[in-house]
């Protein structure tokens, strides 16, 4: 075999390798922008749906607290009518007492009851003052609650909807990105895929544009011009990192 014809094959595979991975990045690209009309909704998604999941806890706890509170009242309303029913019994008491010591006594035990009355009675007001704070905090979080479940309704059906119209053509464009990337070998695929992730752009291979670079715009030097016009080897921009590639070689 001539040089000539090896040099002819070795320019072909530097060829077929720029073509293929500008190919990909192409698909790639397109996969990109698929993403990004989905955007920010499934994060608003989510964000809506761990705010109501704890606002639907909030809204749980404060009503459980509600209940026991109110379980209290009942508790301390009636511990008020047992305190009353005692004071009823011990006057009762008072006509038959026989001396001074029995009376003492009973009355003491009068004025117990009273007392006890008196502390169930605030207690029982504090309680009913926490129910009717919490039960203006339910009113609020139920309201925020209700908002927050139609909102998240309506962001999760606008994302249904963008992925019901993007989903196959995101597919298929997957299926291709997966086919080019099994022709590129390995060295050179880990280098387009890290080259890629650390552009906001996700462009990886550009292409060479008024003799500079189509990522970063910087200018290329006339001999490194010529290298990646005649496609002898892959050519990387100075300044970017990214592929350059002949505008002629994609365009034929």
């Amino acid at each position: 075999m001539s040089k000539a014809t090896i040099k002819e094959k070795i320019d072909a595979s530097v060829e077929g390798k720029l073509r293929t991975l500008y190919e990909l990045q192409l698909t790639d690209s397109k996969i990109d922008k698929l993403r990004i009309i989905r955007g920010e909704l499934p994060l608003e998604v989510q964000d809506l749906e761990d705010t109501v999941a704890q606002l639907s806890t909030r809204f749980e706890n404060y009503s459980k607290e509600n209940e026991e509170l109110e379980h209290q009242v009942a508790e301390k309303q009636q511990a008020i009518k047992d305190h009353n029913s005692n004071i009823k019994k011990y006057n009762a008491q008072l006509d038959k007492v026989k001396n001074n010591r029995e009376y003492d006594a009973i009355t003491k035990e009068i004025e117990f009851q009273k007392l006890e009355i008196q502390l169930c009675e605030k207690r029982t007001n504090e309680y009913k003052a926490l129910i009717a704070q919490k039960a203006e905090f339910l009113a609020g979080a139920e309201g925020d609650l209700k908002d927050k479940k139609k909102d998240l309704k309506a962001k999760k059906a606008e994302l249904d909807e963008i992925i019901e119209e993007t989903q196959k053509e995101e597919q298929d464009l997957l299926k291709k990105s997966d086919k080019k990337s099994t022709e590129i070998e390995a060295r050179l695929l880990n280098a387009y895929r890290r080259v890629r992730s650390n552009m906001i752009n996700g462009l990886a291979v550009v292409p060479v544009e008024r003799d500079a670079c189509g990522g970063c715009f910087s200018k290329i030097p006339p001999q490194r011009q010529l290298d990646i016009k005649t496609h002898k080897k892959i050519i990387v921009c100075e300044h970017c990192g990214r592929i350059l590639v002949d505008p002629q070689l994609i365009s034929e």
